[in-house]
């Protein structure tokens, strides 16, 4: 188990140290106080999972987590000629954008819920994780992909059709 732990505590400090993501100039900054990255990086996670439980505004601090690395790597993503970051964050755009729906629908059990945000949190660190566990492409593949095959056709029909009659509204008022 101890060995486990090191070999976590190894791959967080070297991802940590990847000198191609945003948060490294950040963290040599902190290092600099003598505390290891690692521990500053755990501390840190701690203060934002209080923060989520107890803290003001906990809402904005859980959009702002699943929001802003992720549009920071899409930029990025449309930057590179690789498609394949393009369809990943494509992907956890389209799971957010569908959590997002459900989530104010859900409004009022949200309020009932006292560990909602620390929990959602958590959900949007899962879809975005760069690993084979990506929350977003297992979301994707399981729920969203079946549906759209199934019932793309008869949405793109109706898409058309609205899309016919909206063209002809705008031609008779010119």
């Amino acid at each position: 188990m101890a060995q486990r732990l090191q070999e976590i505590r190894d791959k967080l400090g070297k991802a940590l140290r990847d000198p191609s993501k945003p948060w490294t100039p950040l963290l040599d900054k902190a290092e600099r106080s003598g505390v290891d990255r690692v521990y500053i990086f755990v501390g840190g996670l701690a203060l934002v999972g209080l923060w989520l439980v107890f803290g003001f505004a906990a809402q904005l601090v859980c959009n702002s987590v699943g929001f802003l690395y992720p549009a920071y790597m899409s930029v990025h993503a449309i930057e590179s000629h690789k498609k394949d970051d393009d369809t990943k964050w494509l992907t956890y755009w389209v799971v957010f954008a569908l959590f997002s729906v459900i989530e104010y629908f859900a409004d009022l059990i949200v309020g009932w819920f006292p560990l909602y945000w620390l929990i959602k949190c958590v959900f949007m660190v899962w879809l975005m994780i760069p690993s084979d566990f990506n929350g977003s492409l297992a979301i994707y593949n399981k729920i969203v992909r079946p549906y759209f095959l199934k019932h793309h056709n008869t949405i793109d029909e109706t898409l058309n059709k609205v899309k016919e009659q909206v063209n002809k509204v705008t031609e008779k008022s010119d």
